[in-house]
């Protein structure tokens, strides 16, 4: 292909790289992507977008002559070959959320966009449940696996975004008309380098919201939202009482008194902690930010009550998966760093907990130490097993500890056996791993199936 021909290169055939190089060759664009991979579904996915004019390139990519821009892939790091030598030509790199955004028509719709280390896909479903309760036709996008450039260019009213570390570090102008950071904690440091450049990435959501929204329990949330708090409208969300400006709990009832005509005086009731499903302190959080951000958008205190009590979780999110001898078995497979995990923990008086996976050089110490306390017995399974048995040795000497060895699926009967024996009336098994799941299994989803199938298999015996 000549070099003049090639206006922008897609880096990446995933989900969010087809969808960017459909929208792109729609718009009059002269399209290459650059895929590494040479597989069944990347040759489907070439086949379709030939008919667009777009040429898919297998192999090790390399840069093209006369590129004016790359749209990248967000799992792809800053430091790639292919991205490196377009910031050395001077070559702008963006992602598929900041070509959304500048694809976006006259009368698009407004964005209400969240992020955060954990909690994001549950907070943009309920989000997104309470928009369409209050009758606005939305769609979560984003990171939840719509790509934001298709949904951009439809006529809703308004779109639930959430927003990866890695989206958030390849886009610069998005300006949501309202944004919150759930939380942060550490989590892809081997992607960005360090914590600080984590947090950085996350930081950027506020960049241009016109409401931005922290989380008042979480230091590194407030801390990013607090340079905005002189001439940006600031809420906080808080599972205490909250102060005027804040949404937070009274007496079981979810309520606002930041979203009213006067904060100091009036509040409003939202919704009862019973219609938050499942029920857990970080799941009330995760409520309490969507509903700030729909009430950013104005919907009124109805819908948000008819969303949240609407909302269906997504699977492996503290799904309770069944009752045996008096003892619950619940599946959070979902729990894939110690973050989600500690969040978990935290809504079981009593655990027996199952653990391990890929932590990914993630320190377990904190996680355990809080969670000692309501630990009545642990089974480890999974590559990472070590370094969360020396943790559970030194913050809680006198839990039992059962590791089960073996890269095999088939040993979560074994796993799910063992907690059983360490269980007593009245406790809950709790698969909160900490850790990933491509050690064993095909994702979180498979490993809390596996966990799942075991548990029925025990119940009928």
């Amino acid at each position: 292909m000549d070099a003049e021909v090639v206006s922008v290169v897609v880096a990446g055939l995933g989900i969010s790289g087809t969808a960017a190089a459909r929208a792109l060759a729609e718009g009059g664009e002269h399209v290459v992507v650059l895929e590494s991979v040479d597989g069944k579904r990347q040759r489907a996915a070439a086949a379709a977008l030939a008919g667009l004019g777009v040429e898919v390139r297998f192999g090790e990519p390399a840069l093209p002559e006369g590129v004016s821009l790359v749209v990248t892939s967000p799992g792809w790091r800053p430091g790639h070959p292919l991205l490196a030598a377009a910031a050395q030509a001077g070559v702008e790199v963006i992602g598929e959320v900041e070509l959304a955004w500048r694809l976006r028509g006259e009368k698009a719709a407004p964005w209400l966009a969240l992020t955060g280390t954990n909690g994001k896909t549950t907070a943009v479903r309920m989000l997104a449940s309470i928009l369409s309760a209050a009758g606005h036709s939305t769609l979560a996008v984003g990171n939840v696996g719509v790509p934001i450039v298709e949904a951009a260019r439809e006529p809703y009213d308004v779109l639930a975004v959430e927003l990866s570390s890695f989206q958030l570090h390849w886009s610069s102008s998005p300006a949501p008309l309202a944004a919150a950071v759930l939380n942060v904690a550490p989590d892809h440091i081997d992607w960005h380098g360090s914590l600080e450049e984590y947090a950085a990435a996350k930081a950027r959501i506020f960049s241009h919201a016109g409401t931005v929204i922290c989380n008042a329990d979480d230091e590194s949330s407030s801390r990013l939202a607090a340079p905005y708090e002189e001439g940006r409208r600031v809420v906080g969300f808080t599972l205490g009482v909250p102060r005027p400006g804040q949404l937070g709990v009274v007496e079981g009832l979810l309520v606002d008194r930041a979203f009213v005509a006067d904060p100091v005086r009036e509040a409003e009731e939202l919704a009862e902690l019973a219609d938050v499903r499942p029920f857990a302190p970080h799941n009330v959080a995760n409520a309490l930010a969507a509903a700030a951000l729909a009430r950013a958008y104005g919907v009124p205190p109805p819908a948000v009550r008819r969303g949240l009590a609407g909302f269906v979780p997504d699977p492996h999110r503290i799904a309770h998966v069944a009752r045996v001898g008096e003892v619950d078995y619940v599946d959070d497979s979902k729990a894939t760093n110690p973050h989600a995990a500690a969040a978990s923990l935290a809504a079981y008086p009593s655990v027996v907990w199952i653990a391990g996976g890929q932590l990914k050089g993630a320190d377990v110490d904190d996680l355990v130490r809080r969670a000692a306390p309501r630990l009545r017995g642990a089974v480890l399974l999974g590559a990472d097993r070590e370094p969360i048995r020396r943790a559970l040795a030194r913050h809680a000497a006198n839990v039992p500890v059962v590791e089960v060895p073996g890269q095999d699926t088939g040993v979560m009967d074994h796993v799910v056996a063992e907690a059983a024996r360490l269980a007593s009336p009245g406790d809950t098994v709790l698969l909160a791993p900490a850790g990933a799941s491509l050690d064993m299994f095909a994702g979180y989803g498979a490993r809390g199936e596996a966990f799942a199938r075991a548990v029925r298999r025990l119940a009928a015996r």
